[in-house]
């Protein structure tokens, strides 16, 4: 395992979003965001998980399985998660994602607390904040 310079090491985070069509899912994904499949696994049944990467933040989409508590947003009616983007162009990457079918919450902005931020749902009912800092 990697460390930083203090010797701690080095975690990442990869989250799984359950949707209610894996397949159309990465096609939305790979369309707004540009997002790049590293790998991906179909099931008898049709299910599919597929670890995806944008800009090199990895995730992973995978069908609902409801047997398996694994269930989307639409069934859940919300989510209580919000996915962080953080990339140089905000405005270029939100309207990207809302032509490819996401819906606005708000509009990208120059908010108080120090980010360029928008707000918008993908069609499989996952929350993104894409954004940059207004500092660095």
């Amino acid at each position: 395992m990697k460390t930083d310079q203090n010797g701690y090491a080095k975690a990442i985070i990869v989250p799984t979003l359950t949707v209610r069509n894996g397949i159309e899912a990465i096609a939305f994904y790979q369309k707004a965001f540009g997002a790049n499949v590293l790998m991906s696994n179909s099931g008898p049944d049709g299910s599919v998980v597929a670890e995806m990467e944008i800009m090199g933040a990895r995730f992973v989409v995978a069908d609902r399985s409801e047997e398996h508590g694994n269930f989307s947003p639409e069934k859940l009616n919300g989510t209580p998660v919000r996915i962080g983007l953080q990339v140089e162009d905000p405005d270029q990457v939100f309207e990207l994602a809302v032509k490819a079918g996401a819906s606005i919450i708000y509009e990208v902005a120059d908010q108080d607390y120090g980010y360029r931020l928008g707000h918008l749902s993908d069609p499989f009912g996952h929350h993104w904040e894409i954004f940059k800092p207004l500092v660095t």
